[in-house]
């Protein structure tokens, strides 16, 4: 087992990685929790649920289990409500712990829940996605979706701790690797040149989840959010450059409905577009942009994006975190393992789209 530590002025916790950690959840309930609800979807119920409670079970606490609707679509204020109408039903008090079960649509909402349950009970991520053990189970990132914007209601609540189990990737489908691969090689991109390098050179290890490769590859994502999370647990600056591709991705999933591409490969594919835009506006290689390109590609992602029109995809765009005065600030690559956010013209924008859509 791995062991990374995340230290935030809003928590300090531990991420467990390692075949088996389902079933010793029972180690990561505190002595005076009164009960402990479950939050899934009916598919990783199905897989896991008995197991996740029945190690659960071994605390001598009640343990109840709450089904949401499965899939992107599905994170709103109706799916958020069940898990509230639940807790109240069964009277769970605020020394109840939730457990998130499932991706990262489930660690999301079952964060927020637990952000504003009683006004703030603990919660446990246990991420059954590669794209939700890389990125959205760390860091306290909570929200719900809007039809105007993704991810603009929520709330930074940071978890009690994180359980990685890595024999869970065994059951995902190659598309949801690909999609989870896409944050992994976010991190090299941004930090860290080396690791960048060994996610070339190990690509077709990564999608055929080689042990060795991939338990690397999730700890080394890990410790690298922790310490961009350590220094900026708010994104009120640092934090940001961990949303390179999310301002394009956002646009398509938006523009395209929730669930229709994978959040991680919107990701990917944005990644694209924000080398295409840094190598015109920040002085990204040429080079460098093309094996941007290749890598997201050989990870199995989209490299080219869904034409929506150049005014919609700056309509969707407009709704961002990062749009500060109406200005859209984006991520950019100044060269391998470093980025900036700053705001860019329209034109160049435009200039991107044109060659990166169809």
């Amino acid at each position: 087992m791995n062991v990374v530590h995340v230290d935030t002025p809003g928590g300090s916790y531990p991420i467990h990685i390692g075949p088996g950690r389902m079933d010793v959840l029972d180690q990561c309930i505190p002595a005076d929790a009164t009960a402990i609800a479950v939050v899934t979807n009916p598919t990783i119920a199905a897989l896991y649920g008995e197991r996740a409670e029945a190690a659960l079970a071994r605390t001598g606490k009640r343990v109840l289990r709450i089904e949401l609707p499965d899939g992107e679509a599905y994170k709103d204020w109706q799916s958020l409500n069940l898990i509230f109408d639940a807790l109240l039903a069964q009277r769970l008090d605020r020394r109840c712990v939730l457990v998130a079960l499932g991706g990262g649509v489930i660690g999301d909402m079952t964060g927020f829940a637990a952000a504003v349950y009683m006004r703030g009970v603990r919660f446990l991520q246990v991420p059954t996605t590669l794209l939700a053990q890389v990125d959205s189970s760390v860091g306290g990132k909570t929200a719900v979706n809007h039809p105007l914007g993704k991810n603009m209601i929520g709330a930074f609540y940071q978890p009690i701790a994180v359980e990685i189990d890595t024999d869970v990737l065994g059951t995902l489908p190659a598309r949801e690797v690909s999609a989870g691969l896409a944050e992994v090689i976010k991190y090299g991109l941004i930090l860290d040149p080396a690791f960048w390098s060994w996610c070339e050179e190990n690509a077709q290890k990564l999608r055929a989840l080689d042990p060795e490769a991939i338990a690397y590859a999730i700890r080394r994502s890990c410790e690298l959010k922790a310490q961009v999370v350590g220094k900026d647990e708010r994104e009120s600056g640092l934090r940001a450059i961990l949303n390179l591709g999310h301002t394009f991705g956002h646009a398509i999933e938006s523009g395209l409905g929730y669930g229709a591409w994978l959040h991680g490969e919107a990701v990917g594919c944005g990644m694209v577009q924000a080398a295409e835009l840094s190598a015109d506006v920040a002085g990204f290689d040429r080079d460098d942009v093309a094996r941007v390109r290749a890598l997201v590609a050989a990870i199995g992602c989209p490299a080219v994006a869904p034409d929506l029109g150049a005014d919609r995809w700056l309509e969707l765009m407009q709704v961002d975190k990062k749009t500060e005065g109406g200005s859209i600030r984006y991520v950019l690559i100044t060269r391998i393992g470093e980025a900036v956010t700053r705001t860019a013209p329209d034109d160049a924008v435009r200039a991107v789209l044109a060659r990166t859509t169809q």
